[in-house]
Order: structure tokens, then sequence, then C-alpha cells
């Protein structure tokens, strides 16, 4: 049996993980964390009782993606708990407007826009499937619905200028909210894709929170490459692919820059300097709060499982454009989750989570904390009377807990148009790298960003297909009475006995 090694196990290690064990690899995997999960990792924080989500917390694509339609979380015991409305806007003076799962009851609010926003996302949520799979393909082979881009250009070229096709703030603004996700320029071709997959989806899909936390995730991955003879080793570094010769094949769910340190002079000079010109994007800042009830006092925004601080439609524009600047003096763009309005158990004796990132400059220093309270105060007065207790994550700060996340990058690369196209560098293969077994699985390659798995997916099928001549996509869907478990990693001294 061939041996396959992963470095890191964020949500595109643990997929290529899953996919290279099922194909018949004995995969070993290496998290320089005391925990796996990368993105996925859910802790106690402040309270014991009250475990609160590290980095992502909203999972559209857990739902939506192809590799995670094959794997099937429900059916290996995660449940992904759906909003009635899976994002909401505030608006100046007290106004509201959200997305609702029915595309119809979302029209039916937003009044004049009602008719545009459905031609804009009826026929989308209609051929949902093939729209998500060529979004989230590897932007080299045949789509598999030949209408799904045929949908998708004109309304991407409609919604990437300067002049909304919208006429109310309403509309406007709800959609915009959307495209900020992408947390670059504003309006472009790379948001205005983004929109337009994570807008229908609420419609579709959904905007799923995992029962529990996202870690249900990382561990129904766990579980099924233990499954299959894998084994972890967490608080390891790699440092040097030296350390790694031994293996056949290695798998590196790791950014271009943190590539580029782990090769050295191994690569050629060309590549690397391909590489080097990988810019990353602007910074995240995350706040966690521990909270003594609910967030929101208006009733819509407290239905709703995310929601978008950020005005206008103009305003959020000059906001994201302020922050790719590098500019620092406007209030940032801020997305906040009030987990236990979706998932009730993650409430404990009064007290709750409340999880919020604030796009920033890349690098920014500043503690998130007091701007991203002072944000949730302007449109849920009352909000810093519920604090318990507050911990905050600067931008800078990211690179050290994640070395993927550069500068608090989290897309592990700026999205513009010829980075989402051409991740990392332009190559056809883009997850195939000058060094021989050596494979590129991050979130730097096509699709990009979010927790899809599909990164991880494509680059162990890439690796099957040419280190082993295997066409075929491995089964991923679970086989008979597989313990789902909680894909806990073996204890280090259990490892160490192997």
């Amino acid at each position: 049996m061939s041996e396959a090694a992963i470095v890191g196990t964020g949500p595109n290690g643990l997929a290529a993980a899953v996919t290279l064990a099922r194909a018949g690899l004995r995969v070993t995997l290496f998290e320089m964390a005391d925990t796996i999960g990368g993105g996925l990792r859910t802790e106690s924080l402040f309270d014991s009782e009250v475990e609160h989500d590290i980095c992502s917390a909203v999972h559209p694509m857990a739902a939506a993606s192809p590799y995670f339609r094959r794997f099937d979380l429900p059916a290996r015991g995660v449940r992904l708990l759906q909003p009635e409305i899976p994002y909401a806007h505030p608006l100046p003076g007290g106004r509201g407007v959200a997305a609702w799962r029915s595309l119809a009851r979302t029209a039916a609010h937003l009044g004049a826009d009602g008719v545009r926003w459905t031609r804009l996302m009826g026929p989308l949520v209609t051929r949902s499937a093939g729209v998500v799979d060529l979004l989230l393909s590897d932007l080299r082979t045949p789509p598999s619905d030949p209408i799904a881009p045929l949908l998708l250009g004109p309304r991407v070229l409609a919604h990437a200028g300067p002049r909304s096709p919208f006429v109310t703030q309403e509309a406007k603004a709800l959609l915009t909210g959307v495209a900020a996700h992408a947390v670059g320029r504003l309006p472009t071709l790379a948001s205005a894709a983004v929109a337009l997959l994570l807008g229908h989806t609420a419609h579709s899909t959904g905007w799923p929170l995992p029962e529990g936390g996202s870690a249900r995730i990382a561990e129904a991955l766990a579980a099924d490459i233990t499954a299959h003879g894998g084994t972890f080793h967490t608080g390891h570094r790699i440092r040097d692919l030296a350390e790694l010769d031994r293996f056949p094949l290695v798998m590196l769910d790791t950014g271009a820059k943190e590539f580029l340190a782990l090769a050295g002079e191994r690569l050629p000079a060309r590549y690397r300097r391909s590489l080097e010109r990988f810019r990353p994007g602007p910074g995240a800042a995350k706040a966690d709060f521990l909270v003594s009830g609910p967030l929101w006092r208006d009733p819509l925004m407290g239905r709703a499982g995310t929601v978008h601080l950020g005005g206008t439609h103009d305003a959020i524009v000059r906001q994201e454009n302020a922050v790719v600047a590098g500019d620092r003096g406007t209030v940032p763009f801020t997305l906040v989750v009030d987990p236990a309005v979706t998932d009730p158990s993650r409430a404990i004796r009064g007290k709750r989570p409340v999880w919020a990132y604030a796009h920033v400059p890349h690098g920014d220093v500043r503690d998130p904390v007091p701007m991203i309270r002072e944000h949730i105060e302007q449109y849920a007065p009352g909000f810093g009377d519920t604090v318990i207790a507050a911990r905050g994550r600067p931008a800078a700060a990211y690179e050290t807990y994640n070395p993927n996340y550069v500068g608090g990058d989290i897309a592990a690369g700026a999205m513009t148009l010829r980075q989402s196209l051409l991740r990392p560098t332009a190559r056809w293969d883009p997850y195939s790298t000058p060094l021989p077994g050596v494979y590129l699985c991050s979130a730097a390659t096509p699709p990009g960003p979010s927790v899809h798995g599909m990164c991880g997916h494509l680059a162990a099928r890439s690796a099957l297909r040419r280190q082993y001549d295997v066409h075929d996509c491995p089964d991923l869907a679970p086989r008979g009475r597989e313990p789902h478990g909680t894909g806990n990693p073996r204890s280090t001294a259990e490892r160490n006995t192997t």
C-alpha cells in the first residue's frame, strides 16, 4: 500500500486525506496545533460549558459542495441546522431586510425589486447543483451542467459594475453584504460571483450551522480517515519538506508563503518568483463574546443565522475599498453570528457565544473587540451590557494561529479575478508543483476559500491520476455501519507506539 503525507488538517487537508484513504493509500496527517480542524475548531474560551467557533461558524458550502454532497455529513451524524433567515441586514433608521429560505417570501419584502430578485436568483436556485459545481470546480474542466455558465455569465456582469441593477436600498444592501464575503474591492467580477454563489444558496441548500459547532465537521472527516487506516500527528509542525522525503506523495494544505518556506531552494526560480507574486488580501479581525442573553432586539435580526453590519450599499462599497487601500479610519464591515438563534443547545444556563468578524487592512494590529463591540451597539443597543467576557484576535495575529492566514488574510490569497482563476500560479494543473510527488491542496488553489473541501478533493484526484493512473473518483459515502464517533485523533502516547 502506497503512503501519503498531508501537511495541515484544515477542511481541505482532511478532504484530501479522505479521498486518498478511500482510494487505498495509507495517509499520515501532520498538524502544528494541538487539535485538528484548521478553520473548523470549536473550543471553550471563557466558560467550560459554552463553546465558541474559533474561525468559521456558518457553512453554506458544507451543504452545497459536490464533495460534501458525496461525503454526506447528515448520514454521519452531523446535523446541519437551518436558520429561518439565512442572512439579514440592518439599515440606518431602524429598517432591516432579510433573505429568507423562501425565495418568494424574500421577494415579497423587497418592494419594487422583488421581481428583480426573483429573476436574479430563481434560475440559479432551479439549477443550483450545476451552478455550485461550476463555481466550486477547478475552472478548467467542462461544466457538469452546460446551462449553468449561461445563467451565471450575464448575471455576474450585471452586478460587477458600479451601477446596481436594483433600485431600492434594501435589495442593494442585501446583495452587497453577500458580495463583501469576497473580502476585497467592490464591485468586481469576483465579488459578483461570490454574491451569486452565496446569495442563491440561501434559497436552496441554505446557510446551516452544524449542531454543536464547526468542529463536528472536522470530527466526521477525521473519523472516516481513521476508519480507513489514517493516522494523525498533532502538535507537530513540518518546517522543511526534507522531513517528508520518505513519503512518495505529499499534499500541502498550506498557502503560497508557507510552501515557499517549506520547499526552500528546491523550487525552480521561475516557479518561486510566481509564488512570490501571489498577493494576500485584506485582513479579518475576530472577536468572540460570551453574553448573558440574546443579541438582537429587532425580531427580524433575531431570526437570522448571519447578520451583515455595513449600512447601505454605498457605505459597504466605501468600507471595503478603503480596507483594500489600507485605510484604518473607517468603521469596518462586520459579520455577526449568534449561534444559539439556530442551535439552542449553544445557550447554556443563560450564557451564549457571539461570533464576529470585521474586515480590516492587511496586517492590522488593532484589538478588534472595542470597534466590533461599538459597531454591534449601533444596531443592537444594550449589547455591551450583556457582555460577560470577550477575546479579540487582530489580523496581524492570525498568521501565528495559522500560517496560511498571512496578515489576517483568511482567504489564503486576494480574491481578484486573476487570482481566482490562476491560484496560486498560471499552471494548467494548479494542484501540481514542479516537485515530483508534491501537491498543493489549500484554499490558495481553485476554487478558493470556504469550507467546501473541494481544493483538497480536487488536489487528491489530480495526484491519483498523475501518480497512480487512477481516474475514477473514490466512493466517499458512508459504508455500512462505520463508527461515526468523535473523530478525535489518537493520543500522543498511542501515536508514539506506532
